[in-house]
């Protein structure tokens, strides 16, 4: 199987045909929209995308939410190219290390699976400080990563590649100023799915990282059962719990106390 690396062109478009068509992120999006409604978030703002990519989740908040303003920013020039022309988005070529934003002026941001992609000797911990700047008094942060799981993944200093674990993304977002409103896994059951293959393409790979492995599936009776599947997972984070298992991480934070605490 083909397996695109990040930053590859072959990468965004697989990975713009995913987000248009899998089962995976319409869950995805299930998720992101039951933990921002937990936020509050006002009629008005700014959302910031970090690690924009093609742009389609600004276009689907601004779906959701139309009387928000979004900007997304990426360092890749493919994916900017893509949501520029094809999403027709506001975007901004930077680095999550240093965002080219003021102080205080963002009022939400998401950042979906960028995290485990940064410098491994404190890229993280340095982004999570930079959304915590731009971000005003009582902002949103709804982020998604990698999870650890079975079996466990060593770092890959060659694509700057980690997965992470619970405690160590509450940490580090605590650590950077936020107040961890939710914090869970998901992706647990169908995740498992993902083992033979990754450990196949594991064999052929020179690290940990194996790319983007997910091929773009047909819409049928299987697509609508497992997006339900992970929909009542993410019902299980959104009401506070944590599943013991799951591939994928993700966690709702604010800046301060603010007036609109989930």
């Amino acid at each position: 199987m083909s397996a695109p690396k990040i930053f590859a062109p072959d990468y965004y478009e697989r990975m713009r045909a995913l987000e248009e068509a899998s089962w995976w992120n319409a869950g995805m999006r299930d998720l992101a929209d039951r933990m921002l409604r937990l936020a509050r978030l006002p009629a008005r703002g700014t959302l910031l995308d970090v690690g924009c990519g093609s742009g389609q989740t600004m276009s689907w908040f601004r779906r959701q939410r139309p009387g928000w303003a979004t900007l997304g920013l990426d360092v890749a020039r493919e994916g900017l190219r893509a949501a520029r022309v094809g999403a027709q988005e506001r975007v901004l070529a930077g680095s999550a290390l240093d965002l080219p934003l003021p102080d205080a002026s963002v009022d939400a941001v998401v950042t979906l699976d960028v995290l485990q992609h940064l410098p491994l000797d404190g890229g993280d911990t340095r982004a999570l400080a930079e959304i915590r700047r731009v971000l005003r008094p009582g902002g949103v942060l709804f982020v998604r990563t990698n999870a650890q799981a079975l079996p466990r993944t060593p770092d890959d200093a060659g694509f700057s590649f980690h997965r992470y674990t619970t405690p160590e993304l509450r940490r580090k977002l605590e650590a950077a100023g936020f107040r961890v409103c939710r914090i869970g896994r998901v992706n647990a059951l169908l995740g498992l799915a993902e083992i033979p293959r990754e450990m196949r393409a594991r064999r052929t790979s020179a690290g940990a990282y194996v790319g983007l492995l997910a091929e773009v599936p047909s819409r049928g009776p299987a697509w609508r059962a497992k997006r339900a599947w992970l929909r009542a997972e993410n019902a299980l984070v959104a009401a506070g719990l944590s599943l013991p298992l799951g591939r994928t991480l993700v966690a709702l934070a604010q800046v301060g106390r603010g007036n609109r605490s989930p």
